[in-house]
């Protein structure tokens, strides 16, 4: 396989290299960008530049030589998982807080496809040798269900009915601060964060994006809600939230350093799924009730 040679002539001015090449290039992250830079895989104008610092002006002709795709051998892994429902066509999981769903750069092992594929020994190919199976995603500290598909069929009209929005995915969140309405709707579009790679942000030239929320039971300083989501973007919930004034309990990129409870990741859990099965046609839903982190801090905040 041949290195990949990304040509760019720089139509602005920048302070640093690096800025300017993340934002050209989206689909890399901007700490992938700085390694590049430091290796001498990029040359400006002709010559090799290993600060990241380095100005651009407008005309220089950048070239960026990317190396070859780090092929991975993902391994099935003997780790428990507990499985809700189970058939020739899909499989639904109750993911625990903390297990990332599919290998990526840092966690190749150890993750929900590791898992499966060891349990199910098939799964869809369409999403390919890192993500076999894997539909749709939730981040590594919400916990909760999710749906597999264990072939191609069975992944297509599940694929199909998440871009239709006819599943059901709800989610039981604690956030902080009380809100004073008993549901709303959150729409706004959601990308990319123009200044920090590691987050999402509502965005004018971001995808669609609609959650929808009711609130359960207002404490004194949280509130317990359910989240329905029309859409499934990157961090959809947490932005959302976090946009009312009301981040989630714990959430690390987008909440308040000044909790009254503490705890290590975001309060959310995908309590409810259903679809269509893609065989049979009947409607299947599925319930996880909340975990016992999930009770221990909603009884904290009750009591404070």
């Amino acid at each position: 396989m041949s290195k990949e040679i990304i040509e760019i002539v720089a139509d602005e001015d920048a302070s640093r290299l690096d800025a300017y090449l993340s934002q050209q290039l989206n689909h890399l992250s901007r700490n992938y960008i700085q390694k590049l830079i430091q290796t001498g895989a990029v040359c400006v104008n002709g010559a090799i530049l290993q600060s990241k610092k380095e100005k651009v002006i407008t005309g220089d002709e950048i070239i960026i030589e990317l190396p070859e795709p780090e092929v991975l051998n993902i391994v099935p892994e003997d780790i428990p998982i507990e499985i809700i429902y189970e058939d020739n066509d899909v499989i639904v999981v109750n993911k625990p807080q903390g297990m990332v769903v599919h290998p990526a750069p840092g966690h190749y092992t150890g993750t929900l496809v590791n898992a499966l594929m060891y349990h199910a020994k098939q799964l869809s190919s369409i999403n390919g040798k890192i993500r076999p199976g894997i539909v749709h995603r939730i981040d590594k500290d919400t916990s909760g269900l999710l749906m597999v598909a264990k072939n191609d069929h069975a992944h297509e009209s599940l694929a199909a009915q998440l871009k239709a929005k006819t599943s059901l995915r709800e989610y039981a969140a604690i956030v902080n601060g009380v809100i004073k309405d008993d549901c709303g709707t959150v729409d706004a579009p959601i990308g990319r964060h123009p200044n920090d790679r590691l987050k999402m942000a509502i965005i004018s030239s971001g995808r669609d994006a609609v959650t929808h929320y009711t609130v359960i039971e207002q404490m004194k300083h949280h509130s317990y809600l359910t989240l329905r989501l029309e859409t499934g973007r990157t961090h959809q919930i947490r932005v959302h939230m976090a946009s009312l004034g009301h981040p989630l309990v714990g959430d690390p990129l987008y909440g308040i350093k000044q909790e009254k409870v503490k705890h290590d990741g975001q309060l959310l859990h995908a309590r409810m799924l259903g679809f269509i099965h893609p065989s049979t046609g009947k409607l299947m839903t599925f319930e996880a009730p909340l975990p016992a982190y999930f009770e221990n801090i909603l009884s904290k905040c009750r009591g404070l």
